[in-house]
């Protein structure tokens, strides 16, 4: 009878380890003929906790240089139905010693240990129940050497998901960097062709914890230029005002002297000089600690001078000092024309927030005549830029929100508004009270 028991132990003992090794198999087994599997680099799709912009532990090869255990890291893939998920990193990887990394998520978590050695290791699977974002955190555990293994790629494939994933696939294009900054958003306002129309009038709200550092709102944007505010840093907020020069460079000092953009008057306490990288021409900026919460109004005016160039001029109304200010009028060459071409945008010009959400509220939208004759905007029409057409990044939203447009980007939310989709919001019969002639 004792040897029937001890033979029933035994064979209880045996069974117990063949099951758990079967599920640790499962889960670290290569996935076999997947239907579904992609190679996601991390330079186009991995966030720093640090979102500082001198950091550099994302480069062009991904995650590298990470010394700092406080530092961790999120990637972010988009699905669009539920799936499971296995998730390795590929042979790509730098390994200094031997290290332990903690990779979750939502809150499911799995540990990896990497020796000296450049093999590829399956971190393990996850089962997603939704459509949407999915955030995979990298934390650093423990390290032998004096920095964590650097990962260039993830592996991620399933056997049930046959869907698409949005996310960032090469840097053709320079797409590590637009990918990381997130998709710009606009709002295209259709006015009548046969208005001559001298001014444009817009408001903008940032709302409350939307000023996120590299958000550019801009209100006023025209055939030629832009006109709007910046979170600059921590500690500096512009008005910014800028004008295209009719030569296509990216150079500013390329442009002949014939097609400069000339800066006829300006502010006080306007820096004025010219801009490139993305088109060339007149800059003008003043530094102003604008508020969130608070609404701002923004005046443009572009009128052709005859001679085959044409006058901008930008004011903002600051609450805070109740009064309308100058900040500055640029001459373009090359130009007869009234304005056109009315539109706000919204985007982020640093990458390493481009994991942040931002937001703002456009309302009351107005032009007016060479003749003085108002005219409301209350129709827009929603776009995005080439990172949200080709789908690499899925964040971005507009439309109406009480009786206002509204844009928003970043962040990874789930929401998207589908692009070229058309809104209307309430008219407000607010025409500006404006003395023209009392304009600084």
């Amino acid at each position: 009878m004792k040897n029937l028991l001890n033979l029933i132990l035994a064979f209880s003992l045996v069974s117990f380890s063949c099951a758990d090794h079967n599920e640790t198999n499962t889960e670290n087994n290569v996935l076999e003929n997947p239907k579904m599997e992609i190679s996601l680099p991390l330079a186009g799709n991995a966030f720093s906790s640090k979102h500082l912009d001198e950091n550099n532990t994302i480069t062009d090869n991904g995650i590298e240089n990470w010394k700092n255990a406080d530092e961790t890291f999120t990637v972010y893939f988009r699905i669009f139905k539920p799936g499971t998920f296995q998730i390795s990193v590929e042979e790509s990887v730098e390994v200094y010693g031997k290290s332990e990394l903690e990779f979750s998520i939502n809150n499911e978590t799995k540990k990896v240990t990497f020796n000296t050695s450049k093999k590829a290791l399956i971190i393990g699977n996850w089962k997603i129940n939704q459509e949407g974002y999915v955030a995979l955190k990298i934390k650093g555990i423990s390290k032998t050497g004096d920095r964590f293994p650097s990962i260039n790629r993830l592996k991620i494939s399933s056997a049930d998901y046959d869907g698409k994933i949005s996310y960032v696939p090469n840097n053709e294009g320079n797409f590590y960097h637009w990918g990381r900054r997130g998709p710009s958003v606009h709002l295209n306002y259709p006015v009548p062709e046969n208005i001559n129309a001298e001014w444009f009038y817009n408001e903008i709200t940032v709302p409350q914890n939307e000023d996120k550092i590299g958000s550019y709102f801009m209100a006023n944007g025209f055939g030629e230029g832009y006109f709007g505010i910046q979170v600059n840093s921590a500690t500096e907020r512009r008005v910014l005002f800028s004008v295209w020069s009719p030569f296509s460079t990216d150079d500013p000092n390329s442009i002949p002297e014939s097609h400069k953009i000339k800066m006829l008057k300006k502010g006080e306490n306007v820096y004025t000089g010219e801009f490139g990288n993305e088109g060339s021409g007149g800059q003008s900026y003043l530094k102003y600690n604008w508020k969130a919460g608070t609404t701002y109004k923004f005046l443009l005016k572009g009128s052709p001078n005859g001679n085959n160039t044409t006058t901008y001029t930008a004011y903002f109304f600051a609450p805070e000092l109740n009064k309308w200010m100058l900040i500055a009028s640029f001459n373009r060459p090359e130009t007869n024309t009234y304005l056109k071409r009315f539109h706000s945008f919204l985007e982020n010009f640093i990458p390493e927030q481009g994991d942040l959400s931002r937001k703002v509220l456009f309302n009351n939208q107005w032009i007016c005549d060479e003749k003085g004759n108002w005219t409301e905007i209350n129709t827009a029409r929603f776009t995005n830029d080439n990172t949200g057409a080709k789908e690499y990044r899925m964040d971005f939203s507009g439309g109406t929100e009480s009786d206002s447009f509204y844009l928003k980007n970043g962040g990874f939310f789930n929401n998207y508004t589908t692009p070229k989709t058309n809104f209307t919001r309430p008219m407000t019969n607010k025409k500006p009270e404006i003395n023209f002639n009392n304009l600084p």
